[in-house]
């Protein structure tokens, strides 16, 4: 038995199996290969929890605003012709049909995975509940995609803003018109299709390759040397191509990557760099303009470099994402501080009150991470995704999936006003978590994220497997020369810093476990139990990875110990505006002050800005999920212990106001 600590992983060989599972992203080399949703089934915990919610109430809620809203009867439309009068929504409304169909292909490969995994375990009327589930989400996928075959063009042209009797000529507006956007989406729900159903007659992978068909025949060597406005094609059609086997699709990705920089669209009042048009994406320093943009680019970017094993390209996107990571993103991981154009700002430039944190940056940021970690293991990445997965995308949605934050702010400054639940919100203008939106990126790019959720979570290599985040899960594979690997994880992480690894079978050779140990759990320990309970070893175990290499048995299992007492946490002082502040942290964790908790305490009076934080009393944890602190108000030097909430359970019990940074006693 062998223990190390490698702060990342390095491989000479490719760590791809040759089946492909059900992943999001599967690259043809790399140093980690990920472990698909027929690999590993998320058991329990704030995720499982998340991922029932989403599939019993988000996707029906997303569905319902699809159609209230108009947005699929525009397919209906484009059949009778009547689109030029009556389509509703905005231009890219289409790709939130689309994302909605991915999301909805996740879930049923989620539900199959989970069906399989525990057939015979369960009662026969959970097992007919289960089927009767699946065979009505597929029963909506179809109906859906049959809508949207219908209206596409023979030639392969699909979508419902341009380029039919009565609308503007296609292609003739690459700086907002949003086309190769919403095809980009459309190729991610068709890999998402193509995955977890392969070989199903539903007509959407046919849809998908006659439309990139068209793109690259349009936009290829000798066509149109254009890109679009709103990065996104570049990551479908590279993963399309890989989905596929297509190299024209990669091929085409790439030449939308490298045309970035060349200046081809329009110079606008924030300039080229909004749509990253204003340097070669190898040119680079960090990501800017458009944080969504900016992370979806970068992500192709990383696929293209992957696939035609581009050095220099990989170097210059690890170089910005190292940058982007410790100038320009928020402690909750979130991205973006400019409001007028949904932007990055300038480094250090990261004001609470005015954070944007968009909840769909923080979805493209975890596509970005999760490419770098699969192409060279450092768990930097994988440490940044549980940051923005906590902390971004857990935010958005309310506990019930039917409301969500657009943007994140981190200092809510009056109380906010409780949205209708039957009106569409403007954009951002929430200030409370709305039900829709009149640009509803945010709901599906969350649903996406949460079905296809437990591909996030593991990965493996020629050695063994590799856990990144943690939860209650199930997690069964087939090392490349075949060696099988199945354990148990046991968790009720982040409440608990304890996780335990069993192993349910008998290896045949040794193979190796290797754990992440997050840049914040300093004193981290591991231990090595028999299956008869012995403790074998124990390990101090650092920030990085942490591995066990064994002939593991049936029971035998790996205890990772980490620590969770809550801490402060100050600034960069080179961030200004929260300079003199503090931040709680508890695990993964950012916490959050609501002026709802104090309520019954001595500073109930006070003024929300005048409070601040003892940092010589260090923060309690309650044992439930809070955090408490002692506030004092510099005017009166009133002083209580206050609770503090996770900052995704924020708003959860009605308009408050609210803040991360708390100025510091003395600050």
């Amino acid at each position: 038995m062998t223990m190390t600590t490698p702060s990342s992983f390095a491989s000479t060989s490719p760590a791809v199996a040759a089946t492909v599972h059900a992943v999001p992203v599967a690259p043809s080399t790399g140093a980690l290969r990920p472990l698909g949703l027929d690999e590993v089934r998320i058991t329990g915990g704030i995720w499982a929890d998340r991922q029932r919610v989403n599939g019993t109430a988000t996707l029906d809620h997303i569905e319902h605003w699809l159609d209230r809203e108009g947005w699929l009867a525009n397919y209906d439309l484009a059949v009778a012709g009547g689109l030029a009068e009556g389509r509703r929504g905005r231009e890219f409304s289409d790709s939130e049909v689309y994302k909605y169909l991915e999301a909805v292909a996740w879930e049923i490969g989620r539900l199959r995975a989970a069906g399989a995994d525990a057939a015979g375990a369960t009662s026969s009327t959970g097992e007919a509940d289960a089927a009767a589930s699946l065979a009505r989400l597929e029963g909506r996928f179809r109906a859906t995609v049959a809508r949207i075959a219908a209206a596409q063009e023979p030639d392969g042209y699909l979508n419902t803003r341009f380029g039919r009797p009565g609308q503007e000529p296609r292609w003739s507006d690459l700086e907002w018109g949003h086309e190769l956007y919403c095809l980009g989406h459309l190729f991610q729900a068709a890999v998402a299709r193509v995955r977890t159903a392969p070989g199903a007659d539903d007509g959407l992978v046919g849809v998908a390759r006659r439309a990139a068909d068209l793109v690259c025949e349009t936009f290829g060597e000798g066509g149109l040397e254009r890109i679009c406005g709103h990065a996104e094609v570049e990551v479908g059609l590279a993963e399309l191509g890989r989905a596929l086997g297509e190299p024209r699709y990669l091929e085409q990705a790439r030449l939308f990557v490298e045309r970035h920089g060349r200046g081809t669209l329009r110079d606008i009042e924030w300039g080229r760099a909004y749509y990253q048009d204003d340097a070669a994406v190898r040119e680079a320093d960090a990501l800017r303009g458009h944080s969504v943009r900016a992370n979806y680019l970068a992500a192709g970017a990383m696929d293209v470099a992957v696939e035609t094993a581009d050095a220099d390209l990989s170097a210059a996107l690890e170089r910005q994402w190292d940058r982007t990571r410790e100038r320009r993103t928020y402690v909750t991981g979130g991205q973006g501080s400019h409001h007028q154009d949904e932007a990055f700002g300038e480094d250090w430039e990261l004001p609470s009150d005015r954070a944007y944190s968009e909840t769909c940056a923080g979805v493209a940021s975890v596509m970005f991470s999760w490419r770098l970690l699969l192409a060279n293991g450092d768990v930097r990445h994988a440490d940044l995704i549980e940051r923005t997965l906590f902390n971004v995308i857990e935010t958005s949605p309310d506990a019930a999936g039917t409301a969500f934050y657009y943007a994140n702010t981190l200092h809510q400054r009056v109380p906010g006003a409780p949205a209708d639940p039957d009106v569409v919100s403007p954009r951002a203008h929430s200030s409370l978590r709305a039900p829709w939106f009149d640009v509803s990126c945010c709901p599906p790019n969350t649903a996406r994220t949460f079905a296809s959720l437990a591909a996030y979570l593991a990965t493996a290599d020629d050695a063994g497997v590799q856990l990144h985040q943690y939860a209650p899960s199930i997690v069964r594979t087939v090392l490349a020369d075949g060696r099988e690997v199945s354990f148990e994880v046991l968790t009720e992480y982040p409440r608990s810093g304890t996780v335990r690894v069993r192993a349910l079978s008998d290896a045949a050779s040794p193979w190796r476990l290797s754990l992440r140990v997050p840049s914040w759990a300093v004193g981290a320990r591991l231990s090595v139990r028999s299956a008869s309970g012995e403790i074998e070893q124990q390990w101090p175990a650092a920030p990085g990875m942490v591995s066990v290499e064994r002939r593991f048995a049936a029971g035998d299992e790996v205890e990772l110990e980490l620590p969770m007492a809550p801490r402060f946490v100050a600034p960069d002082p080179r961030v200004d505006a929260v300079r003199g502040c503090l931040v709680v942290e508890r695990g993964p964790e950012v916490y959050a002050l609501e002026s709802v908790d104090l309520a019954d305490t001595a500073l109930a009076a006070s003024d929300f800005a005048d409070l601040r934080v003892d940092p010589d009393i260090a923060p309690i944890d309650t044992g439930d999920g809070r955090v408490v602190v002692r506030l004092t108000d510099r005017r009166t030097d009133a002083a209580a212990d206050v609770a503090l909430v996770p900052y995704h359970a924020w708003a959860e019990r009605g308009p408050s106001t609210m803040r991360v940074w708390v100025p510091a006693v003395g600050g």
